[in-house]
């Protein structure tokens, strides 16, 4: 048992070091919807409010609240017969929108920064810092939804590095892990000290192997200069693959999306004849790429060649 807490407490304070932001403390999960959920609880509990602000083509998980703040999940496979709190949608880069639609009745706002399903969209610092001035003025709470497009994947720890704008709670998972199943949440300052010890729970998050798995990733990145070869290999991609049926590109670092001339899911399986895995996206033009941080040029040599011998 004692040493199962050594290693929470060192995976912990390392993701809270690695994050360069000035979060206080990490609760650690399972999954990101389990992170999201705790993550809105928090904000709803702390600001007594009962009204919740997403951004349109955003997704935050399958689970009740998460599932809440997920654009279309309602209409298509929400479930649930009613959202456990108030919800509106901020339309993308619309920063008139943003003070009308988070007021003194906001608890929280929560946002992916870069857009994963939603094919690698970049939210954008003005954007971002509109968002983080208004929670400000009312008194919300600014929730970084960065399951998806957290450690190291945009070529910084976070994407609120990327970016400059700071966040009270912020989500992470998938790279986490690199493969083993957990989560975090981390909390600033302020929003750590409202907390009571009974608030927050989980039965298997936080376990030794998971914890285990979390330090190996941070100082896997540190060690072997990842962040540094995300963003290479990263505008290498950008910079070579804009051929065949791609016609731009959108993202950040290794959270790329790849817009094309015919519907994305032919190609993935014109791809996945040339033995080469792709993603799609909610965008049926864009083809999403999440390769692992180790990935070489001569990789995406590959794609570049299969992607100029399909047809425009």
């Amino acid at each position: 048992m004692a040493h199962e807490l050594r290693i929470r407490a060192q995976a912990a304070r390392r993701l809270v070091r690695f994050s360069r932001l000035p979060f206080a403390s990490a609760f650690l999960v399972n999954s990101g919807a389990e992170a999201n959920e705790n993550a809105l609880k928090v904000a709803l509990r702390m600001t007594g409010r009962a009204h919740v602000a997403a951004i349109e083509g955003g997704f935050h998980g399958r689970t009740a609240a998460a599932g809440a703040v997920t654009w279309g999940a309602r209409e298509k496979w929400y479930g649930f017969p009613r959202t456990p709190f108030d919800v509106s949608f901020i339309p993308r880069g619309d920063r008139a929108a943003i003070d009308a639609q988070v007021t003194r009745d906001t608890a929280a706002v929560i946002v992916e920064p870069v857009q994963g399903l939603a094919g690698a969209v970049e939210l954008g610092a003005p954007f971002l810092a509109s968002l983080r001035a208004r929670c400000d003025e009312v008194g919300a709470l600014l929730i970084f939804d960065e399951v998806q497009c957290g450690v190291g994947r945009t070529g910084e720890p976070f994407a609120a590095n990327l970016y400059g704008v700071r966040p009270d709670m912020l989500t992470t998972a998938k790279a986490l892990g690199n493969g083993f199943p957990c989560a975090a949440l981390l909390f600033s300052p302020l929003v750590a000290a409202s907390l009571k010890p009974e608030f927050l729970g989980t039965t298997f998050g936080g376990g030794p192997l998971a914890c285990a798995a979390i330090a190996a990733v941070i100082a896997a990145i540190k060690t072997e200069r990842l962040l540094e070869r995300v963003r290479r290999i990263g505008a290498y991609i950008r910079e070579t693959c804009i051929v065949g049926p791609v016609v731009a590109h959108q993202g950040a670092g290794l959270l790329v999306g790849l817009r094309t001339t015919r519907p994305a899911r032919e190609i993935q399986a014109e791809l996945l004849e040339c033995c080469i895995l792709t993603g799609t996206a909610n965008d049926p033009h864009i083809l999403r790429l999440l390769p692992a941080f180790i990935l070489e040029e001569q990789h995406v040599d590959m794609l570049r060649d299969a992607l100029r011998d399909l047809p425009p």
